[in-house]
């Protein structure tokens, strides 16, 4: 099965979906505290000019380290979130997208034969643990419990989901939502350099490219850790855009991203994370959020703009 890491940035990802039904929807309990009320960008050295008085240094310096000593609170995974209002050419703004740990083996989807084998129930953890030697109190163990947890919790109010542990029942699960007589097409970000950093300020390098618009239906599915590759695949019926957008990073990395605008907030709680981020109110402006590498968002063929 190949050497199984926590995948931390995966879960938490994951979370923060889920935090879009659940509080978009008034289920308060889930809900978290935020450290941040409005979107920061990360200090550049290419903002700082070599010519300035020693009061002016000073000033910035200051700014500098409150704005490090902010972020340092916040959540790095939140650093996903923009409006529509930024979808120009030439926007900065701070983004973190989850860096491979080179030193493990990526996990892999498993035919469907093959999975099928597997029992995939938190009933029978005691014996997935034996077979991937990972004891409960070990963070493999751990986090294979929550995995199993999640997708044997109940559905949000509003969305029908599945786990997905073969690239069969992944295709099955969004084949439904859109219609079996539907051709069906993937995207996902792709790097298109060695992600050197984790976070920091990419910007928009050319005019954003929608490739699926308003009032049309859209299957995501985030990788959860486990020891081979699982996806909890979600949707719901709602207004949506979906974007391919091109970015450059300060450290010269280059995304080509794919992002979700959720165009209607207006009945979404005023405690949903995304409002906290970007100190907006809801209904006030779409709100939008970029899929990390390895996610995948399933969008009817006919649909792809």
């Amino acid at each position: 099965m190949g050497t199984f890491g926590v995948v931390i940035a995966s879960r938490n990802f994951l979370i923060i979906h889920l935090l879009f039904f659940q509080l978009g929807y008034g289920n308060h309990h889930e809900s978290i505290s935020m450290m941040s009320r409005k979107y920061i960008q990360l200090p550049s050295e290419s903002n700082i000019g070599n010519k300035i008085e020693e009061k002016a240094k000073t000033q910035h310096v200051q700014a500098h380290d409150h704005m490090m000593s902010h972020m340092e609170k916040m959540d790095p995974n939140l650093m996903i979130f923009f409006t529509t209002n930024d979808l120009k050419v030439g926007k900065t703004m701070p983004i973190y997208f989850p860096k491979k740990d080179p030193s493990t083996t990526p996990p892999r989807l498993l035919p469907l034969q093959e999975a099928s084998s597997i029992p995939f129930s938190l009933n029978h953890l005691p014996y997935l643990l034996n077979r991937f030697s990972f004891t409960p109190q070990s963070p493999q163990g751990s986090a294979m419990e929550d995995t199993l947890k999640q997708c044997e919790s109940r559905s949000i109010i509003g969305e029908t989901k599945t786990c997905a542990t073969s690239l069969e029942s992944m295709l099955d699960f969004a084949r439904g939502a859109f219609g079996l007589e539907d051709e069906i097409s993937v995207v996902t970000t792709t790097h298109l350099t060695n992600l050197r950093v984790s976070l920091q300020n990419y910007t928009i390098l050319d005019v954003p490219k929608q490739i699926l618009g308003p009032n049309k239906m859209m299957v995501a599915c985030h990788t959860m850790p486990y020891p081979y590759l699982v996806y909890y695949c979600h949707y719901q019926v709602s207004e949506n855009r979906v974007y391919k957008i091109l970015l450059g990073g300060e450290n010269g990395d280059k995304v080509e991203a794919i992002a979700v605008c959720h165009m209607d907030t207006s009945q979404w709680s005023r405690n949903h994370v995304s409002f906290s981020v970007l100190g907006i109110e809801p209904g006030t402006l779409p709100v939008c959020h970029y899929f990390p590498e390895q996610n995948l968002v399933w969008i009817p063929k006919s649909k792809y703009i």
